[in-house]
């Protein structure tokens, strides 16, 4: 059984990789409940969260910068398919859109950059569960050009297509969040979806969507200080790379 405190799995110990379509048709009715909770939940967040904070924000966004509200890309969905990725803006309209924000990329907003860094930009892809896109835990989705760049230094790395990809999921509350830096994550962040897909059951996406409220919060809060102790460890395996 996998936990949110186990540690960075050098190479995926107990992965099979070639079973791991097996892993999904051996639970059919956790997937199918999976679903029915997805829609209750997102339907619960729209109507009493979004449904005033995405005008709030909107309006925000509108005073701070130019553009619309809403950034929409094509994003990598279950079994390749693509869909309509939805989140609140963080960068100025530029020409190059598709090409990930690192460190202090100029196009970020100041307010941007707080959404980033908690998250909350994150916010309207509940409206990508509710219309089945995604799922609210899973494996986070990724443009077409990065899927196909990161299979290319792992193999069967396109298995994590074979659910709905999520707003958070287990590489994200294991620090692994924003572009990749280096091979180090690309093969961490395979190495916890592919545990994920592996061990995926109630328990675990309630454990992970209670710590990624708990990360946000702290952040918010206060910085993110305490999220700095936890993800401390990871820093120290840099040198340990899965290929």
């Amino acid at each position: 059984m996998i936990t949110i405190k186990q540690q960075l799995p050098y190479p995926l110990r107990g992965i099979e990789k070639k079973r791991f379509r097996q892993y999904v048709k051996n639970k059919p009715f956790f997937l199918f409940s999976k679903r029915h909770f997805d829609l209750v939940v997102s339907f619960v967040v729209i109507v009493f969260l979004l449904s005033w904070f995405v005008p709030v924000m909107a309006a925000v966004i509108k005073l701070t910068s130019r553009g619309p509200v809403f950034f929409v890309q094509r994003r990598v969905g279950r079994g390749l398919k693509s869909f309509k990725c939805i989140k609140f803006r963080t960068m100025v309209v530029n020409d190059d859109p598709d090409t990930a924000a690192t460190g202090n990329d100029k196009r970020v907003t100041v307010l941007g950059r707080f959404l980033r860094k908690t998250s909350i930009d994150e916010l309207p892809q509940f409206f990508n569960v509710l219309r089945g896109d995604m799922s609210i835990v899973g494996p986070r989705p990724h443009m077409f050009a990065d899927c196909d760049r990161f299979s290319s230094y792992i193999q069967y790395y396109k298995f994590r297509t074979l659910v709905r990809p999520g707003i958070t999921g287990l590489a994200q509350v294991k620090g692994f969040r924003g572009p990749a830096k280096d091979l180090h994550h690309i093969a961490a962040r395979f190495s916890y979806d592919a545990l994920y897909i592996k061990h995926m059951n109630f328990g675990l996406d309630f454990r992970i969507m209670v710590t990624t409220v708990a990360q946000s919060f702290n952040t918010i809060v206060f910085g993110g200080k305490a999220n700095k102790k936890v993800f401390r460890k990871i820093k120290e395996d840099r040198k340990r790379i899965a290929a």
